[in-house]
């Protein structure tokens, strides 16, 4: 009768083991090919925007991101960018564009632009 006694305990145990426990992150499906995982890391490029004071930009994205929206979500941030803002000794930013938080270090030539589920673009200023 001792075992009896024991398994309403080991049940509780394993019943309360999984409280206030957040879940293990999914695992990151493996990439297709080894050429996939460095196009992934490197980006795709997607043109050039002109940046604060027109100065050249050129955009990659990472993640679910078009080209069409990374161009806009730039050229967006560089027009609503003030001068106070642009030379802040903070570096520019961040700067909200939509779902976009936008913005670098201070003498960064990388503007770097991202979004909650976790889509990135980047422009380097030439």
């Amino acid at each position: 009768m001792k075992s009896l006694a024991v398994l309403p305990a080991a049940f509780a145990v394993v019943l309360l083991s999984g409280c206030g426990a957040d879940p293990a992150p999914a695992a990151a499906p493996p990439p297709s090919s080894p050429a996939a995982a460095d196009q992934a890391l490197a980006g795709s490029p997607c043109g050039e925007v002109a940046g604060y004071q027109g100065a050249k930009n050129k955009v990659v994205v990472r993640g679910k991101t078009d080209c069409a929206e990374a161009t806009q979500v730039l050229k967006d941030y560089f027009a609503k960018l003030t001068p106070a803002e642009a030379t802040s000794p903070q570096g520019p930013g961040p700067v909200v564009v939509g779902a976009w938080t936008c913005g670098s270090g201070p003498n960064d030539p990388v503007t770097s632009c991202s979004t909650e589920d976790e889509r990135q673009i980047e422009a380097t200023r030439n």
